[in-house]
């Protein structure tokens, strides 16, 4: 699909002449002579240049065409230090409380809010300058849940896709996940100590829910969100400590998002919510916060890099920023600027930290703002849900 012409400037095509060939407006086009209709209102314009066959976007570049101001002024998310649950613990089964920009608000406003935020940007922070290869402490927890997920990658393999005939959304995927339903809360409780096993009731659905819809057979950054929301469940229980959050990232997410792009490419999965050409990317969104993390004051690459095959080629399993777009240009044909105009102007940043902190702003706006992502989310004890009530006496004088 391509990305929204200007429709108030009629596009010239490379073949036209420069415009100072064109007759008067109000004669002919073929012999000059007067015509009989009115000229243009146009024509009292000042000359204006063609626009191009895409419009790229600039200062700043980090940004979406319909929603670039509340980006530019919203401010760069800071890490946070997640607070651990004490006993007695009151799990409960999470629901949805989001359905209006009013609860956005609320929720953005929630001390829940800015502390799932911060555990984010702490994950971001601690892969900053690392390659995925880098030694880490790689703790039982982490092992484990690299575990679970290599055992749902096997499940791929064991339950293959039917012959259809539709560009997205293979039956077989809807079997895989019933097999994750039926299997998922056992999973868990392997990395779980015993006082904590009562915690499935609560964090099952995040994690059912971090792999894509089966009914609709899609993914988007709202199930992505759901298994950040997964991890910081854990992290909220003392089970994911601050220092597995370099594991957490380098072999966890890296796990992750090789299970998710298996599952998409072979069942289909369509893209939930897609921003189309002004998105980043199709699915994801957190693999571009870490990877640019990665490279902030990398030596030699640069955001322009991406446009080189051989870094492409040499360095995406070390960067996932750079794997991310290697994929982008193997699943979309064509120009890369035309098919991922926001990335192409993401590569013109000057440096990396600029990059990651715009990120980080976008992902804040874009996907934890958005009540038809949000709307799925869900609330519990772990994370939890403020009412008004308790948000107008924290700001009232």
């Amino acid at each position: 699909m391509e990305p929204p012409k200007d429709q108030h400037t009629p596009e010239k095509s490379s073949t036209d002449p420069p415009s100072s060939a064109y007759p008067p407006s109000g004669c002919c086009t073929n012999c000059g002579g007067p015509t009989i209709s009115e000229p243009s209102p146009l024509a009292s314009l000042p000359e204006m240049s063609p626009p191009p066959n895409y419009r790229p976007i600039r200062a700043p570049a980090i940004n979406l065409p319909h929603n670039s101001q509340a980006i530019i002024l919203s401010p760069v998310p800071h890490a946070e230090q997640v607070p651990v649950l004490s006993p007695p613990y009151q799990f409960e089964r999470p629901v949805k409380r989001i359905h209006s920009p009013d609860d956005i608000r609320r929720f953005q406003e929630s001390p829940s809010f800015k502390n799932f935020l911060g555990f984010v940007v702490s994950l971001s922070e601690s892969i900053r300058g690392h390659k995925i290869s880098d030694p880490c402490l790689v703790s039982p927890t982490v092992a484990a849940i690299v575990s679970i997920l290599e055992t749902l990658l096997q499940w791929i393999d064991e339950i293959p896709p039917v012959q259809m005939s539709s560009r997205y959304g293979n039956i077989s995927f809807r079997s895989w996940h019933e097999r994750l339903a039926q299997r998922g809360e056992s999973l868990i409780l392997e990395l779980l100590p015993e006082e904590l096993r009562g915690s499935t009731i609560e964090i099952v659905p995040y994690f059912s829910d971090s792999f894509g819809n089966a009914s609709r057979i899609d993914y988007g950054t709202g199930h992505e969100t759901n298994f950040a929301a997964w991890l910081y469940c854990l992290a909220r229980m003392g089970v994911i400590k601050e220092e597995d959050y370099h594991g957490v990232v380098a072999r966890v997410f890296v796990k992750y998002l090789e299970l998710m792009r298996k599952l998409q490419m072979v069942y289909c999965l369509e893209p939930a919510g897609s921003h189309g050409v002004w998105g980043l990317d199709d699915y994801h969104f957190l693999p571009f916060i870490f990877g640019s993390s990665q490279l902030v004051d990398h030596k030699y690459m640069k955001p322009k890099s991406i446009h080189n095959g051989d870094i492409l080629e040499n360095f995406s399993s070390e960067y996932m920023y750079l794997s991310c777009i290697a994929f982008v240009k193997k699943v979309k044909k064509g120009l890369f600027a035309e098919h991922s105009p926001l990335l192409d102007d993401i590569s013109g940043v000057p440096n990396w930290k600029k990059v990651n902190s715009g990120l980080l702003k976008m992902y804040k706006v874009e996907v934890l703002e958005k009540v038809p992502i949000m709307q799925h989310f869900l609330f519990g004890c772990l994370i939890k849900w403020y009412h008004s009530s308790f948000l107008f006496s924290r700001f009232s004088p």
